[in-house]
């Protein structure tokens, strides 16, 4: 039978990959030469992207102590 922690441990990791995906792909965009005007927006989606990320992993790690050994830091 389908736990629903298991639904809610799915549900949170896949949260965080897609967090982390977030903040990767915006970094690469502001590894390009873009001008300025962008690169101000790409630093505020970086932050808006890392508050995310961290935000998920607290949220995963509150569901399933035992999940933070496997999370990616930086």
């Amino acid at each position: 039978m389908f736990d629903f922690l298991d639904m809610e441990l799915a549900t949170a990791r896949q949260r965080v990959n897609r967090a982390e995906l977030a903040l990767k792909r915006a970094e690469q965009m502001l590894d390009e030469d873009c001008g300025v005007g962008i690169n101000l927006q790409l630093c505020n989606r970086i932050r808006s992207a890392q508050r995310r990320v961290s935000d998920a992993r607290e949220r995963l790690v509150k569901i399933d102590p035992a999940s933070n050994e496997g999370l990616r830091t930086g």
